[in-house]
C-alpha cells in the first residue's frame, strides 16, 4: 500500500490554503514525522514551518497537523419519564493512558463531509443508526480550535436526541463496539446526563454539553452542571 503524500492529503491543503488566506508568506514546511491510517491516509503529522506574518513576524514554527474532526452529543430521552441520558464510549487515551468518557468523534479525512463523518462515528461507536438530518450543528461560528497555538485542529459539534423506552435505552449500555481496522477497543455507557457530564474530562466534550443545553433551552440540567 502507498502511503499518501503530505502535499496530496485533504487536511494538509486545508491548512496550507488557511494560511495563504491569512496572508502568512510561506517559506518552507519540512515533514518531521507522520503516522498513516490503516488506507494509508495521513492520520496526523509533525511539520515545522517557516513562515512569515504580513506584519513581518516569524510564527510559531511547529504544528500539529490533525486537521478536522467530529464531536456529537446522543441524548437518550426517556419517552415515559422524559429522563435524560448521554450516551457516551469508554476507551483508552494517550494524555495519560487511563480510560476516559467521551461523547462519539472522530477525523474528518478524504472526501467526506464532517456531517457525514458525524453520521458514520456514530454508527461505528455506538452501534446507532443516526440520519443526518437527527444531527444539529451547534459548533460556534464556523467551526472551534481546541489548541490554536500549536495544532490546526478544528472542531465540528453535533447533537441528536433520540427518545426510546426504557429498555432500548438499556440495550445500548455496555456494548462492544469499535473497529478492528483502526485498533479501537470502545466501550458504550448510559448515564443520567449530570453523571454522564461529570466522567467527561476533555473541553470540547464539556463545551458540548453546555451548548446543546443552551439551544434546546434546559436551563433546569444546566444549573447543575
Amino acid at each position: 500500500m502507498t502511503n499518501e503524500k503530505l502535499e496530496d492529503a485533504h487536511k494538509f491543503k486545508i491548512w496550507k490554503n488557511n494560511l495563504i488566506e491569512n496572508g502568512l508568506k510561506i517559506n518552507g514546511i519540512d515533514q518531521h514525522y507522520t503516522r498513516y491510517r490503516y488506507n494509508g491516509e495521513i492520520l496526523f503529522s509533525l511539520l515545522m514551518l517557516d513562515a512569515e506574518t504580513p506584519e513581518g513576524d516569524k510564527i510559531p514554527p511547529i504544528c500539529f497537523l490533525k486537521g478536522e474532526v467530529v464531536c456529537i452529543l446522543v441524548c437518550l430521552i426517556d419517552k415515559d419519564t422524559k429522563e435524560k441520558y448521554l450516551l457516551l464510549v469508554k476507551q483508552r487515551r494517550i494524555a495519560e493512558g487511563g480510560f476516559t468518557y467521551e461523547h462519539p468523534a472522530g477525523m474528518v479525512d478524504g472526501s467526506k463531509t464532517p456531517l457525514e463523518i458525524s453520521v458514520q462515528e456514530v454508527k461505528e461507536e455506538t452501534g446507532l443508526d443516526v440520519t443526518a438530518d437527527q444531527l444539529i450543528n451547534v459548533t460556534p461560528q464556523k467551526r472551534v480550535f481546541p489548541s490554536t497555538g500549536t495544532s490546526d485542529e478544528a472542531m465540528y459539534l453535533y447533537y441528536c436526541e433520540l427518545e426510546m423506552s426504557a429498555d432500548e435505552i438499556a440495550d445500548l449500555n455496555e456494548k462492544e463496539m469499535g473497529t478492528d481496522y483502526e485498533f479501537e477497543r470502545i466501550t458504550t455507557h448510559i448515564l443520567p446526563f449530570i453523571e454522564g457530564h461529570r466522567l467527561i474530562n476533555n473541553s470540547n466534550g464539556l463545551l458540548l454539553n453546555y451548548l446543546y443545553l443552551s439551544k434546546v433551552k434546559d436551563f433546569e440540567l444546566m444549573a447543575q452542571l
